[in-house]
């Protein structure tokens, strides 16, 4: 089998080639010696009982400007691939879900990362609620008797919804404005709330855990009055050590991410707790790590593959 590493990524045009994760993994893999296909979701297609990707094999030019060339566009049988990356960005919405049925149809015949039955079972926040015991106060609900309650108890807190991505539709609440909930709600159904963490002004630490194992970690702090610690809101990253109680809750996660089939995963901590996003879909970060710590994870990646 040629090695064909193929990638569902999201548009190269809009790719920041400073911060992006899927474009270092396959810089990685290019020097291994891997072909690189690229396909967005939309170009995924299943035919007589084949999945197939109208891909762009392109050559990664790395250190350059014009990151990439384009060699040829091909419609390319996925089973002919070693190795499949899921590395579009969230939001995950029906597309993102009727993907992961499509490519989880090979995935006996071709190593998918991460596999997508575990993508499609592991939402990225509601999988936290098997993680009470590391997380702050939280409550997931569209009932407003529910939040009102529990806004009295915690006096400040933050809503985000359950598919939210890049600190999108985020809010510190102060005061209950039901009227705002109201609006949320409507938008998005249930929301997640959680008692709010000043901790976070300081940053926030992504962990990168790959195969169960936690391989690094960046403090990530949001811009001056924003509580947003996403690279994309502004936020600036810099190297930090993890806590006793952040190695042991990461420790945890890790094995139980390896259970559900989860090969590479961030998680994020505010005061030692975690705020309930365990990234899997597209986990960024490894090029501000590499950046600031000039250990390139993409290595360890792909070693562990």
């Amino acid at each position: 089998m040629k090695k064909i590493l193929a990638i569902q990524g999201s548009n190269l045009k809009k790719v920041n080639i400073k911060t992006d994760t899927t474009i270092l993994l396959a810089a990685e893999a290019q020097k291994r010696g891997y072909k690189i296909y690229y396909f967005e979701p939309e170009n995924l297609s299943f035919l007589n009982g084949k999945v197939i990707a109208f891909c762009k094999q392109i050559k990664i030019n790395d250190g350059k400007k014009k990151f990439y060339t384009l060699y040829k566009t091909i419609n390319f049988n996925l089973e002919k691939s070693k190795v499949i990356l899921i590395r579009n960005d969230p939001p995950f919405d029906n597309r993102y879900l009727y993907t992961t049925f499509l490519l989880n149809h090979i995935s006996k015949k071709v190593k998918i990362i991460n596999h997508p039955s575990a993508v499609r079972n592991i939402s990225e926040k509601l999988f936290s609620i098997n993680l009470m015991r590391y997380m702050p106060p939280t409550l997931i609900s569209e009932n407003l008797k529910e939040i009102r309650s529990f806004f009295k108890i915690h006096k400040t807190i933050v809503a985000k919804p359950i598919n939210g991505f890049s600190g999108n539709n985020v809010f510190l609440l102060k005061t209950f404005n039901a009227y705002k909930i109201k609006k949320l709600l409507k938008a998005h159904n249930h929301l997640f709330f959680q008692k709010f963490l000043p901790g976070v002004y300081k940053g926030d630490k992504r962990v990168f855990i790959i195969k169960g194992k936690i391989v690094g970690a960046i403090s990530r702090v949001p811009k001056k009055g924003s509580i947003l610690s996403n690279m994309s809101k502004g936020a600036k990253a810099k190297l930090t050590k993890l806590t006793n109680k952040e190695i042991k809750a990461s420790t945890a996660i890790g094995k139980l991410l390896v259970k559900n089939n989860i090969y590479f995963a961030g998680v994020d901590f505010v005061q030692e707790k975690l705020i309930g996003d365990i990234n899997v879909t597209s986990p960024t970060g490894l090029v501000a790590y590499k950046d600031l710590s000039g250990i390139n994870l993409a290595k360890l990646f792909w070693n562990n593959v």
